[in-house]
């Protein structure tokens, strides 16, 4: 049965290194990551700053260093949580799946779904927190201090993300080189190639206005190139 639509009720840990004060604790901190979230998708990452924020949730930019050092910290906040329930929700979809195959249709389906809302988190916004990483989510890890956010563990999130859908791969052919490469590459083709049909259409061969129609014809891309790859000889 498919769950993708289900909503359940979660704490995702967030490495703890990217807050100073945990913001899911307190009525303030679950606002300033809404606000948050709802600032960076109007405005654009670079255009986002505390003094907008404060604003924005009737507070000071004191308060919000309380909880992040920069707006950086708070941006990869944003992409692990992010990152977070994309695990969460491949462990709750595919629990009790045996077919190998099924599995990774069902992680294509959860990479490309973007309307699936957790109602029981009001203060994140899951539509709008997927909109922002198509269009911006390298942001967080192309960046000049890369190596040092690394060692910091800011991407273990994504690398855990990763490795789950690198093990579908490998219970479905245990002969396959390129396991984790094909891995980050589904996301990253999947996030891009929203973001080409929606700005850069030459660029990409999907494209539809609706959503549906989008999201339908991206799996239909997605499965021709996963299990064109693995299934090769």
């Amino acid at each position: 049965m498919n769950t993708l639509g289900k909503s359940f009720t979660l704490n995702l840990e967030i490495n703890p290194s990217l807050h100073i004060k945990n913001p899911q604790d307190s009525k303030l901190g679950k606002k300033i990551i809404q606000q948050s979230v709802i600032l960076i998708h109007d405005l654009g990452f670079d255009q986002f700053n505390f003094k907008k924020l404060a604003k924005a949730i009737g507070s000071t930019e004191t308060s919000i260093y309380r909880y992040f050092e920069n707006k950086h910290k708070l941006f990869v906040y944003l992409l692990n949580w992010y990152w977070e329930w994309m695990i969460v929700r491949i462990d709750f979809n595919t629990l009790n799946i045996s077919d190998s195959k099924r599995k990774i249709e069902l992680i294509i389906e959860i990479i490309i779904d973007t309307a699936n809302r957790n109602t029981q988190i009001p203060f994140i916004d899951e539509d709008l927190l997927h909109e922002i990483v198509v269009r911006e989510g390298t942001k967080g890890y192309h960046s000049i201090n890369i190596d040092d956010d690394n060692e910091e563990g800011f991407f273990l999130a994504y690398k855990r993300l990763c490795a789950k859908i690198q093990e579908s791969f490998n219970e479905y052919s245990p002969n396959f080189n390129y396991p984790s490469s094909l891995a980050s590459m589904l996301v990253e083709t999947a996030n891009n190639n929203i973001y080409f049909s929606k700005h850069l259409p030459r660029l990409t061969d999907i494209g539809h206005d609706d959503k549906i129609q989008l999201e339908t014809e991206l799996k239909k891309m997605l499965m021709h190139f996963t299990f064109g790859i693995l299934d090769k000889k």
